[in-house]
């Protein structure tokens, strides 16, 4: 299994790391904002099997990073995460391809009930 983190945060980046690690998911790339995401995705062939994104970045943010990637491959599973727990803004995520959202901070248990699920359907095929 193959992740891409896309935060601006590398506290974040790294507690996210560290949960996976915990799962035995090692194959982990980062990306400081949306624009050195969509390049890492580029490069490597769109080749992850989920992308946790952040939704407020600089240089490029998280709902204008979610509908490039959708608009490239609507496959890969994105999951956003934010500090707004606002309806409308969670909603717009969702509208625009996003398959699932966390609210930061993010504990451990939320962010494995969220993920589990993507990692036993990227074992079945």
């Amino acid at each position: 299994m193959k992740i891409l983190l896309i935060d601006d945060s590398i506290a974040y980046r790294l507690a996210q790391i560290k949960v996976f690690s915990s799962l035995g998911i090692t194959d982990i790339d980062e990306a400081n904002d949306g624009k050195e995401g969509i390049a890492m995705l580029k490069k490597n062939g769109f080749s992850y099997n989920l992308i946790m994104l952040d939704i407020n970045m600089p240089v490029m943010s998280g709902r204008e990073t979610l509908k490039i990637i959708r608009k490239i491959n609507k496959t890969i599973p994105v999951i956003m995460c934010t500090s707004e727990a606002e309806k409308h803004l969670i909603l717009e995520c969702i509208s625009h391809g996003a398959n699932n959202y966390l609210v930061k901070p993010v504990n451990k248990d939320d962010l494995t009930n969220k993920v589990l699920p993507i990692i036993e359907k990227s074992k079945t095929g």
